[in-house]
């Protein structure tokens, strides 16, 4: 099999973050110049208009309900920090809607004219987010502060009469409030009282502006889609998804259709219909996407068609446009492979292994022990060449969060790894999502270390894994799967050949201290306080342990980074080398949390590359 170096794998291309216009303009952003910014078609596999040309990326686009305009967002250097900008797609013409840059502003949505906007932003407080609204036409200070907040708001929607807008807070990954805010009174209605952690997720409003659509685990361990009635405060289950997660809803209000999706062991399902009741969907067939992860639902002004982004193992993102009705399915964009044949990309190993304890629910099921061991989803590729004797190398690649997942998405350095004969396992350890509020639970605080034994517990079973060299186990990770690969090596050094830490927390004291303030409480609610639990996280810092540490290790960062600050980086490299183990360091002063630009992307990889031939 022919063989291609990193560069070629990092300038695949990726297209998402689909928005359908007015005027049947498909908008989205595409990272073909190496970062993502604003393209637009007019039919499928036409040739696509670039509309912005700046080096940092766009993070989203929406396009205006009636003008041909839309508004993006971009922030400076990684550093989160994002600015709404409209762009006018006949004149090309940008202008700078928030000018604010020592602020963050989290875009809510055109209103239905498309004549204002609603963002929140931190601009009063860095620690908390502000509800504001804004004429299409006005600049900076001319947004109007329509409601002053104490907590983590975003905005969710207008409306369709234009007088209310969905107020989401976040008290932490899996505890969440939805309110309404009356722009004419001012007036903040709360929807959701509750005790505990409870998530209420993906709000939108349903057609006729009496309800409130959306995700939550309010009575059950994962997320059902549920209407809420906002007269009389009731619940109505409108899909359950069973053991596995509804996780996001689409409704087109003047047609009444709904797309929703369930995440089935990390795959999406996507479900389309009409509402036809409050709570009751007609459905229409499934439609024919590729197998894989799709989402970012954008229906088309009339109803009749959406938008949808899909990617998988073996095929980069892409926008597909559906026909609502008949779940037909046409591509629309051609992000490039970068001239690498599409068959030659390796289709992930769906697997589960058993882990140190037992599942408490199985068990109460079970008539046998052995089915009440708990096991721990993952994903495993091996290259498609036959291995060598002594086994392929593997690449232990643990996501950040925690409360993330790893799902069967397109990824070119996994891919890379695969073609230059390294296997790559994937495990979805206890915290993550996608599997039930109990199990992301079942890491909080004082369990933090269960997780990294269920890392020790997956080198286990590749151990016993004929095509693996248990010799050449590497971990790798980013932001908490960077704390994650830390803390396997100095847990566990006798399993490893080397570590790369990208962006990874070293000490969660000093991470807590230095991040930014605007997320110091959901982070604190994951962890640990610095009031309450400060002895229990400097116990768990991989720098209070490093003198265990024996592998090889590499660390990268950007100096710009807002959530794991820099000096992370800084103090484990220094403590490493002082134990005489062999370290590299690489921090991108232009980089923020991961790596943006398309150059310090191949310059990151190759590093890493090179690293790993070195040692492993």
């Amino acid at each position: 099999m022919r063989q291609y170096d990193i560069e070629r794998y990092l300038n695949v291309r990726n297209a998402g973050g689909a928005d359908l216009g007015p005027d049947g303009r498909l908008s989205f952003l595409l990272d073909t110049t190496g970062t993502g910014q604003v393209w637009s078609v007019r039919e499928p596999g036409s040739w696509p208009e670039q509309h912005t040309f700046f080096e940092e990326s766009v993070s989203f686009v929406d396009s205006s309900p009636e003008r041909s305009e839309a508004v993006f967002g971009m922030d400076e250097g990684g550093n989160e920090r994002a600015q709404l900008y409209r762009l006018d797609y006949e004149s090309g013409a940008i202008t700078d809607l928030t000018a604010k840059p020592e602020a963050k502003h989290r875009w809510g949505g055109w209103d239905s004219t498309g004549d204002r906007f609603a963002f929140a932003s931190n601009r009063r407080d860095e620690a908390v987010f502000d509800v504001y609204v804004q004429g299409r036409d006005e600049t900076g200070d001319d947004a109007d502060l329509v409601y002053e907040g104490d907590g983590w708001l975003s905005v969710a929607g207008w409306s369709p009469s234009d007088d209310r807008l969905i107020v989401h807070e976040a008290h932490s990954s899996f505890d969440h409030d939805v309110y309404t805010l009356d722009l004419s009174s001012g007036e903040l209605t709360h929807h959701t009282p509750h005790e505990g952690d409870v998530r209420y997720a993906g709000p939108e409003w349903g057609p006729d502006g009496e309800g409130i659509y959306l995700v939550t685990d309010r009575d059950t361990d994962t997320l059902r889609l549920e209407r809420l009635d906002l007269a009389t405060g009731e619940f109505a289950v409108v899909a359950d998804g069973g053991e596995w997660n509804v996780d996001g809803v689409a409704i087109d209000e003047d047609s009444r259709r709904i797309v929703y999706s369930r995440n089935v062991d990390g795959y999406t399902e996507l479900t389309a219909g009409e509402l036809v009741g409050p709570a009751r969907i007609d459905e229409f067939p499934d439609p024919d996407l590729p197998r894989g992860v799709a989402g970012g639902v954008s229906f088309g002004p009339d109803g009749d068609r959406f938008a949808v982004t899909t990617t998988g193992s073996t095929h980069n993102a892409n926008v597909y446009v559906v026909d609502a009705t008949t779940g037909e399915a046409e591509r629309w964009t051609r992000a490039s492979t970068a001239g690498i044949p599409a068959d030659t990309f390796v289709e992930r190993e769906l697997v589960h292994y058993p882990t140190f304890d037992v599942d408490e629910r199985r068990s109460s099921a079970s008539e046998t022990s052995s089915r009440a061991v708990r096991e721990i989803p993952a994903f495993f590729s091996v290259p498609e060449t036959e291995p060598p004797e002594s086994g392929y190398p593997v690449v232990v690649d643990i996501h950040g969060g925690p409360e993330s997942q790893r799902r069967p998405s397109f990824a070119s350095v996994t891919q890379y790894l695969l073609n230059n004969g390294y296997a790559v396992f994937e495990p979805n350890v206890r915290g993550s999502s996608g599997y039930g509020k109990a199990y992301s639970g079942l890491d909080d605080v004082e369990n933090r270390m269960d997780s990294v034994k269920d890392i020790r517990e997956g080198v286990g079973w590749l151990h016993d894994h004929p095509e693996v060299d248990p010799d050449r186990v590497v971990a790798m990770g980013g932001s908490y799967g960077g704390f994650m690969v830390l803390a396997s090596l100095t847990e566990y050094p006798e399993l490893w050949a080397a570590g790369v830490d990208i962006v990874g927390i070293a000490n969660f004291v000093t991470f807590l201290e230095n991040t930014g303030d605007w997320r110091r409480s959901l982070r604190e609610a994951e962890y640990g306080s610095l009031e309450d639990d400060r002895e229990f996280l400097q116990s768990v810092s991989p720098i209070n342990n490093i003198e265990r540490i024996e592998a090889p290790l590499f660390v990268l960062h950007g100096e710009n980074d807002p959530r794991v600050p820099v000096g992370e980086a800084e103090q484990i490299v220094e403590e490493a080398r002082e134990q005489g183990v062999p370290v590299r360091k690489l921090i991108f002063d232009d980089e923020g949390h991961g790596f943006a630009k398309l150059d310090n992307r191949i310059e990151a990889y190759r590093e890493i590359v090179d690293f790993l031939a070195e040692y492993v």
